[in-house]
């Protein structure tokens, strides 16, 4: 089994900045891809940027030059950096990792963490 937990999340003010961070643990011998979703209420959940075991970054444009995510592939972890938050970044932040598995590849998630940016 494999587990993704979010940590980070909580609320700040219009302007600051928040630092997530999502730990893979279990039956795990690669990842291939991780990243971050987004869901606000009442929206469908969308991608935030993702991060390829090489390295390669990939972010939404209403996050690039604000937000920042990185990896250690090491630890299984990656983190998302958020800075100059704005009210409308408020939602629940879900990690999630693609991992080879014996039957192909196979996407896993976090439970989420709540982020909650006031004005």
């Amino acid at each position: 089994q494999v587990q993704l937990v979010e940590s980070g999340g909580g609320l700040v003010q219009a302007g600051g900045s928040l630092r997530l961070s999502c730990v893979a643990s279990g039956s795990i011998f690669s990842i291939d891809v991780m990243g971050w979703y987004r869901q606000a209420p009442g929206k469908q959940r969308e991608l935030v940027a993702s991060i390829t075991r090489g390295g390669s970054t990939n972010y939404v444009d209403f996050v690039k030059g604000r937000f920042t995510i990185s990896g250690d592939n090491a630890k299984n972890t990656v983190y998302l950096q958020m800075n100059s938050l704005k009210p409308e970044d408020t939602a629940v932040y879900y990690c999630n990792a693609d991992i080879p598995t014996q039957w192909g590849l196979r996407r896993y998630w976090g439970q989420g963490t709540q982020v909650t940016v006031s004005s």
